[in-house]
């Protein structure tokens, strides 16, 4: 092939296709790795007969047979662990007392969003939710995106649809008008700042509204002195009438109005004490990241590259099943990735598979078959997030010795939410110098 002028301008190059490029060398070499691994041979009990010859064609040549592996030549003709990491996973129940105890919390973290398909509950949500005030900015900013998108040249399809209109709507009169972050309780009777003193069991009233824990506070005016209960309710009816808490209480409560308002929602579970909220966009056909507390809408990649935090399993649940959703939320391993030693992979993949067949069984085959198409396409979009994060660490190691445009990397906003000293105690107050790794403080 001949050579291309170095006077010609350069081509240019389609992403999609680059990425696919990728893929399939990935593939190639994962191939090319199997095929060079010594293939082991069951070793037979010695016979006084010799076993005869296979017959072989008269054009065949009889191949020479290699001499013997010693065993310290086998040790170095082991497979390597870089040609064993992208083979792909095979759910395996799980069996150590770890991965138990990880399928069983899974399991029941996997219970909570299903009780927002309770029709009281949802009659409840609505009677709160100003509806022609969230629908009317809904309607505004449809219209909005799509004169937007009809002015393009050639038209485009509007980026967001008038459900997704909704949610957002419905995001900012939460953030701004219904729920209130709890930092310390005020205290009830004179209205002073208070003191954490830690915790105390709830009283069976609490219980029966799902506070697992109740946190105790005490005024810091010497004349008063009361004390304040902060129960961690866990029960949306609950919440619909407290209308405050922390990151959990902020992310149930959401997650059940979206659902009052017929958006489709996942609650998502991260192991370093935070929640948030997925929505469905059927414009975009994805599930998109919605974080109540800052107001976030579709920007993942806000935990560990605004606040620097670092996180191992992030696991949505829906009345539809149970993904692990990591690969949206930790770009880049190497940096905001933590140890997931809680259970190998593949028992991982087994649990929420079980969960999916659970959530699943009583649907339609219609339904189950959208959802499997839903559920491939999520693990596309998930791998095309690793592919592109490995991508641009190979550009910026060939690019390391260029300067980088002015404002050509996104800075992304620090946590607004909670105060100074709470996010710093739980590293979320952003990014943090190499060799910081304090834990995550319980209470979101």
């Amino acid at each position: 092939m001949a050579d291309q002028d170095p006077r010609q301008p350069p081509q240019s190059f389609d992403p999609h296709e680059l990425t696919q490029q990728f893929e399939q060398l990935l593939r190639t070499r994962r191939l090319n790795a199997l095929s060079q691994r010594p293939r082991s041979r069951p070793t037979s009990q010695s016979s006084p007969y010799p076993s005869p010859a296979p017959s072989r064609h008269p054009s065949q040549q009889a191949a020479p047979h290699p001499p013997p592996r010693s065993s310290h030549d086998t040790q170095h003709h082991l497979p390597s662990y870089s040609s064993l990491r992208n083979l792909p996973k095979v759910p395996s129940p799980p069996q150590d007392p770890g991965s138990l105890r990880f399928r069983n919390q899974l399991l029941t973290l996997s219970v909570g969003p299903t009780k927002y398909e309770n029709p009281g509950l949802l009659d409840e949500a609505l009677t709160v939710i100003p509806l022609d005030r969230i629908y009317g900015e809904a309607e505004d900013e449809s219209q909005l995106l799509q004169a937007e998108a009809a002015s393009m040249n050639p038209p485009k399809k509007p980026e967001w649809g008038y459900q997704d209109c909704v949610i957002r709507a419905l995001l900012k009169w939460f953030k701004r008008t219904f729920f209130t972050f709890v930092n310390n309780p005020p205290c009830p009777v004179c209205g002073s700042p208070t003191t954490a003193l830690g915790m105390t069991p709830p009283t069976p009233d609490e219980s029966a509204r799902g506070a697992g824990r109740v946190e105790l506070y005490k005024c810091t005016a010497n004349e008063c002195r009361a004390f304040e209960r902060f129960p961690r309710y866990g029960d949306v009816w609950a919440l619909l009438q407290t209308r405050r808490g922390r990151c959990g209480e902020w992310a149930n409560c959401f997650s059940m109005l979206c659902r009052a308002v017929g958006g489709r929602v996942r609650w998502v579970w991260n192991a370093e004490d935070h929640a948030w909220t997925e929505v469905y966009s059927e414009q975009q056909k994805r599930w998109i990241h919605v974080d109540a507390c800052e107001e976030a809408w579709d920007n993942p990649r806000l935990y560990t590259e605004g606040w620097g935090k670092r996180m191992s399993y992030c696991v949505a649940f829906s009345a539809e099943g149970a993904t692990d959703v990591t690969r949206r939320y930790v770009r880049d391993a190497s940096k905001h990735g933590l140890d997931r030693n809680r259970c190998p992979e593949e028992v991982l993949v087994w649990v929420t598979d079980e969960i999916k067949k659970l959530r699943r069984d009583n649907t339609s085959k219609e339904d189950r078959r959208r959802l499997v198409v839903e559920d491939h396409r999520e693990e596309r979009e998930l791998r095309g997030h690793v592919v592109r994060a490995l991508a641009a660490g190979l550009d910026r190691l060939t690019l390391s010795s260029q300067p980088s445009p002015a404002g050509e990397e996104q800075k992304l906003p620090e946590r607004i939410s909670g105060s100074q000293a709470w996010r710093e105690a739980r590293g979320e107050a952003g990014n943090r110098p190499p060799g910081d790794e304090r834990p995550p403080r319980e209470g979101h």
